[in-house]
């Protein structure tokens, strides 16, 4: 009796295993939001271009970044956020960064109803830093106003990936999107 529940248990793993080899996976296609967006908005990482505590780096790769769509000419890149129906987030590569501020100011430190050190102080020291991936990396996101970010569409890292002119994470996400999604010409109206 066992070697017969041992020959069909067997049997049974097999059958699933051919059943499972058969199936043929789905290739991996971009999204359909590249297809249908029209305006983008390009941050870094850690925030907006504005941000005075922004990475220089990041910075100007956003700027980069925001001229390569410029000249793709297939979507428009708009200075809002929330007007935007992807984000393109940019990091410059570096192991580790450290950063150091200070503010002195003239105003009164304490007083009467101003503890010393309270919320009208002027004087204080920042320290900061980062540790992070030495490669570049471009990200693209469906936004979501719930999330600070949304939902994660394209993803990729790459050794100065984001030094112009070449761009090359730009440059391969838009040959993937243009593969993916081919410009169409403009329809002619037809005559009568």
């Amino acid at each position: 009796m066992k070697p017969f529940k041992a020959i069909t248990l067997l049997l049974l793993l097999a059958t699933a295993s051919t059943t499972l080899q058969a199936k043929p996976k789905k290739p991996y296609k971009l999204p359909a939001a590249f297809e249908q967006a029209r305006y983008v908005y390009v941050e870094a990482e850690d925030g907006q271009e504005f941000n005075p505590r922004l990475n220089p780096d990041d910075r100007g790769a956003i700027a980069d970044v925001d001229r390569a769509l410029y000249d793709w000419n297939r979507y428009i890149v708009t200075t809002r956020r929330e007007e935007a129906d992807l984000i393109f987030a940019v990091r410059k590569g570096r192991l580790a960064t450290a950063t150091l501020g200070g503010q002195v100011s003239s105003a009164p430190q304490a007083g009467p109803n101003r503890p010393a050190g309270g919320p009208l102080s002027g004087n204080g020291i920042a320290v900061g830093g980062e540790v992070g991936p030495p490669d570049d990396f471009l990200e693209v996101f469906l936004p979501n106003p719930n999330e600070a970010r949304g939902a994660l569409l394209w993803q990729r890292a790459l050794p100065d990936g984001l030094n112009p002119p070449q761009l090359t994470l730009f440059k391969q996400l838009k040959d993937e999107v243009e593969r993916t999604y081919p410009t169409r010409p403009p329809k002619l109206p037809s005559k009568p």
